[in-house]
């Protein structure tokens, strides 16, 4: 919705409210992420929000309009721009928002759960249903959401053709609608004859008729009016082109609900004559391929079948065999959606066919019974008309239908069902709505109650669960692994706190190690640094079995992950995960060779050295150097007993010689008195064929001894310096008065670092 440009700017008492607004969303939405609910950051940010959009502060409903970069109350723009609306509104309009309605009284944790769901990533978000389905699933009640979808397609066009689509809509959902004027036919001609924009049409008059709260008579009645209107006007000005119309119309129709499409068959005969006529012909122009995918569609939508769609397939199609015929179009195109890919979809299938093939009411539904069902949408209209109940008893009993108390029915009844079915067979079948609830429960972030059913498979497939069942429990937690759920987990692992990743832990551990396979696997494509801490969290959880997934996770693309795989090997710890860390050694990434090396110097054996050793004498010159740069880069104490080791066990000769240097000159800047030794080892060893390699190695360690200037390191110097050895004497005497002033500066100058 753009902004009505001969509407006046907000006043600046609005501006101010909608400002202060999305201020305290901006700051709120990064404090959920960042910290756990019990952090002074998460009270100060959200009570911002709750008291302003609290009576008295807030008395009516809020309702927000939102654009790429602005956000509209009640259709007019801030009067002066404000960097918090444009973030808020990029955000809001990133998880395809197009409308906010805030309505007085929502409290912190309502809050929160709805600004958890905007710190998802909105790929993440669309891919489990979209945010208003999310949301909805929440139970939140406190903001109502408009999400975009065909309409934002006819609001991006040029801006009076989107004004011309407003007024067109606008009068088809009133019940006395004017008559069309020349722009606005010419537009209908034009948007008639292609039959993706009348779908865009259709989807736009129902996306409204929807957030004006319009029952399914009322969103019906608008539909006859649109196609009657544009019928006449086809008609009136291109009589030709109503045939092709005509089957546009019926093509578009085929993506109606079961509901809107039954009613729209029960007003062919109260339509009046022009309404009846229309929709009859629509009607008639259904082909086959049209009543098959607007079957399809409607599974895959509901991910089952409805006795409602059942119902309008039954009315669309009365021949028993013809509706054989179009079940099977209807499959094939079922069957190349995301719902033909999962598991279990031939059994899905079979239930669905046997429902829209034989569905009857007749058995289970008395004649007296049905005529009571007919009449019921009158009888309701006329309780609401007259009810007199005060708002808190309504409040009450509408709290006891809510979704969260809805969900808390679900699990104790299939808790129930799982206790107490003791026959094998029923208590097999009850593994696919239980796999579905996990499922559910886990989209939603309910991590509790998904532990609790999963703990219930676990048990059955442990030492004492049941005979008849360990099969049957088993295989469901298969399918649990191998499908939605770790997905879901990852979504949620960045933004939960630490109990409920505890819940998680618990949840995970109960399914068991076939969850190790999707664990690494999400682990070896993750980016977000706090989600990969916590896979890798879950990883080690499991044990020895998450050990052996650190084959696929050192062999991934990506560094960040490639250095995971050293923190599992580090923690399993142990000389087996030597060999890998000196594989990884040689990664072409330097900051996961270092890793590899701060691994291989917390095992801090004599083996590992050892391994550290051979990878040097017999790597490539390439990979030596990178071992040495990477071993260039240690200052700390871990690292000295691994260069004392160089020191004493690589070949000084050949080329190893400027691995041994660096070694004895790395000793000297760490300072560490546990290097001494293996200089004192250095500074005497020598030959006598080679003097000014010998030379060169001398003066290389009593430096590194002058630069450690700890007492012992001196007293090796002064002992050298006394030595029977020319060329010890030679490296050691200027080393050794540098020394000695350093330590007496030091004496004299406790503060300050000694100078050598």
């Amino acid at each position: 919705m753009a902004a009505d440009e001969s509407l006046s700017p907000l006043a600046p008492e609005d501006t101010g409210r909608l400002t202060a607004f999305a201020r305290a969303c901006k700051a709120a939405a990064r404090a959920v992420v960042l910290y756990p609910p019990s952090h002074p950051a998460i009270a100060t940010t959200l009570g911002r929000i709750v008291s302003s959009t609290a009576p008295p502060a807030l008395t009516s409903p809020l309702k927000i309009s939102v654009l790429p970069n602005a956000l509209l109350l009640d259709g007019r723009a801030p009067a002066r721009p404000d960097e918090a609306i444009a973030e808020l509104a990029a955000l809001l309009h990133d998880h395809l928002i197009g409308e906010i309605t805030v309505h007085p009284g929502g409290d912190i944790e309502a809050w929160r759960s709805f600004l958890l769901l905007l710190g998802r990533s909105s790929g993440d978000v669309r891919a489990d249903g979209g945010i208003s389905r999310l949301w909805t699933t929440i139970g939140g009640r406190h903001l109502e959401l408009r999400e975009i979808d065909y309409s934002e397609v006819l609001r991006d066009r040029a801006g009076g053709q989107a004004a011309v689509w407003e007024r067109v809509i606008a009068s088809w959902l009133q019940s006395d609608a004017r008559d069309l004027d020349e722009e606005e036919i010419r537009m209908l001609l034009g948007i008639a004859g292609d039959p993706r924009q009348f779908q865009e049409l259709v989807a736009e008059l129902d996306a409204q008729a929807t957030s004006s709260n319009a029952g399914v008579s009322a969103k019906t009645a608008a539909l006859v009016r649109m196609l009657r209107g544009i019928a006449e006007a086809v008609a009136r000005t291109a009589p030709d082109q109503l045939e092709p119309i005509l089957r546009n119309m019926a093509m578009a129709v085929g993506r109606l609900s079961p509901d809107v499409m039954l009613e729209m068959l029960s007003q062919r005969s109260t339509a009046g004559a022009e309404g009846q006529r229309v929709v009859g012909e629509v009607v008639r122009r259904m082909s086959d391929p049209t009543i098959a995918t607007f079957v399809a569609h409607n599974v895959i939508e509901e991910g089952t079948s409805t006795d409602r769609l059942a119902q309008a397939f039954h009315a669309l199609v009365p021949d028993e065999i013809h509706r054989h015929r179009l079940l099977a179009l209807a499959h094939d195109e079922v069957a190349s959606s995301p719902l033909g890919q999962a598991a279990g979809f031939d059994s899905l299938w079979t239930n669905v066919s046997e429902m829209l093939t034989s569905y009857s009411d007749s058995s289970f539904v008395s004649d007296e019974y049905g005529r009571e069902l007919s009449g019921a949408r009158t009888q309701a209209i006329e309780v609401e008309r007259v009810s007199d109940d005060p708002p808190d008893r309504i409040n009450a009993w509408l709290a006891t239908v809510a979704i969260s108390e809805v969900r808390a029915l679900d699990l104790t009844l299939l808790l129930d069902l799982l206790r107490i079915e003791q026959d094998a067979v029923r208590w097999r079948d009850l593994m696919r709505p239980i796999v579905a609830q996990i499922e559910d429960q886990l989209l939603v972030g309910d991590f509790e109650a998904a532990q609790q059913l999963a703990t219930v498979l676990a048990t059955e497939t442990g030492p004492n669960g049941t005979s008849g069942r360990k099969s049957s429990a088993a295989r469901a937690i298969e399918q649990l692994a191998s499908g939605p759920m770790m997905r879901h987990i990852v979504s949620h692992l960045a933004i939960i706190d630490e109990a409920q990743f505890g819940r998680v832990k618990e949840l995970c551990l109960a399914i068991g190690n076939v969850l190790v396979g999707p664990l690494a696997e999400a682990l070896s494509t993750e980016e977000r640094g706090r989600t990969r801490e916590r896979l890798t969290a879950l990883l080690i959880a499991f044990g020895a079995t998450g050990r052996q997934t650190v084959e696929r996770l050192k062999g991934s693309s990506n560094p960040a992950v490639r250095r995971t795989a050293i923190y599992l090997l580090r923690e399993f710890g142990g000389k087996d995960a030597l060999p890998d860390l000196t594989m990884l050694l040689d990664d072409s990434e330097s900051q996961v060779q270092r890793e590899a090396l701060r691994a291989i110097l917390d095992i801090g054996t004599d083996a590992a050295y050892s391994v550290l050793q051979r990878a040097l004498v017999s790597g490539t010159a390439q990979s030596r150097e990178a071992i040495m740069r990477s071993i260039a880069l240690l200052r700390d104490e871990r690292a000295t007993p691994l260069f004392a080791y160089i020191v004493g066990h690589v070949d000084h000769r050949g080329p190893l010689l400027p691995i041994y240097l660096t070694a004895i000159e790395s000793l000297g800047a760490l300072h560490d008195p546990a290097g001494v030794q293996a200089l004192k080892d250095a500074l005497h060893r020598g030959e006598w064929w080679a003097p000014r390699r010998t030379a060169r190695l001398r003066a290389a360690a009593a430096d590194a001894l002058a630069r450690v200037a700890t007492p012992e390191a001196i007293s090796v110097l002064r002992e050298a310096a006394e030595s029977r050895s020319r060329g010890v004497r030679s490296a050691a005497k200027p080393q050794l008065a540098r020394a000695e002033r350093g330590a007496r500066v030091a004496a004299e100058h406790p503060l300050r670092p000694p100078t050598v």
